[in-house]
């Protein structure tokens, strides 16, 4: 299976550009053989919380654009969008569509990052997501959620023989970023997708300017790195070979030594 990362700098309130960036990913994608396309974290939108709200009523038509994309091109596409909840609350959405357009999984981010004050603006979510999809049983996960290992350890207890995170993770946080989606891997014995925006963004007031770094990560289940981007833009190509995923646990039973009664 060979999976197409498309890292970028997502442009703030302009879901025109942003919906352009992609579709140009999408053609380049397909062309190169990719099953599927995963984008980083907000992709059509960004932050810009003022002209999200003014959206809102409208955001699904961002992902159905994106759906009609996978269809049109005969490709899967995975990322984080701007959703309309139930309530008339943002909130900040995994949506996984398969290459007839078809939504496979939708998961909404668990944990908001109050650093960025995303919790006045975001209704988190409330459900730990895998999902039978066209790359395999996939764990679901958004960008801050890197942090608590329980929800990858919820995922592959549930099956997930891959997980991924779109992501907007900024400087100075590579270190963490680069050992905490190895850790991820390894201790769930499994493919971890990492997607992060790159380039910077303004945000206003006494929050500032945020520069991403990119780095782009695929891990696999013994936390060999498959391909990890620079900081620069670009689309980037990971084959994926699922039956590692048993493999490494047949090799290193470290998850039938779990302590289930005791935690």
């Amino acid at each position: 299976m060979k999976i197409a990362i498309a890292q970028y700098s997502v442009e703030r309130a302009d879901p025109a550009r942003n919906f352009q960036q992609i579709a140009e990913f999408v053609k380049n994608g397909s062309a190169a053989g990719a099953d599927c396309l995963l984008l980083p974290e907000m992709c059509t939108t960004g932050f810009d919380w003022s002209f999200n709200r003014d959206l809102l009523s409208r955001a699904h038509e961002q992902t159905e654009q994106v759906a009609s994309l996978s269809r049109e091109n005969g490709i899967a596409i995975g990322g984080s969008f701007l959703e309309r909840t139930e309530s008339g609350n943002a909130a900040n959405t995994l949506h996984f569509f398969n290459s007839d357009g078809v939504l496979e999984a939708k998961y909404r981010k668990l944990h908001l990052f109050k650093l960025f004050r995303e919790e006045q603006h975001v209704e988190a979510g409330v459900e730990v997501v895998t999902a039978d999809t066209q790359l395999g049983r996939l764990g679901c996960s958004v960008c801050f959620d890197l942090r608590f290992p329980e929800l990858f350890r919820s995922n592959m207890l549930a099956g997930a023989t891959l997980q991924y995170l779109p992501a907007a993770f900024p400087h100075p946080r590579l270190a963490h970023w680069q050992t905490l989606i190895r850790a991820r891997a390894i201790e769930n014995q499994c493919y971890f997708i990492a997607v992060n925006q790159c380039g910077y963004e303004s945000h206003g007031g006494d929050v500032g300017t945020t520069q991403y770094f990119g780095h782009s990560t695929v891990v696999d289940p013994w936390g060999e790195v498959v391909v990890e981007a620079g900081e620069d833009a670009g689309l980037f190509f990971a084959d994926i070979d699922l039956s590692l995923v048993a493999k490494s646990r047949e090799r290193m039973p470290a998850l039938r030594d779990r302590r289930g009664d005791l935690y």
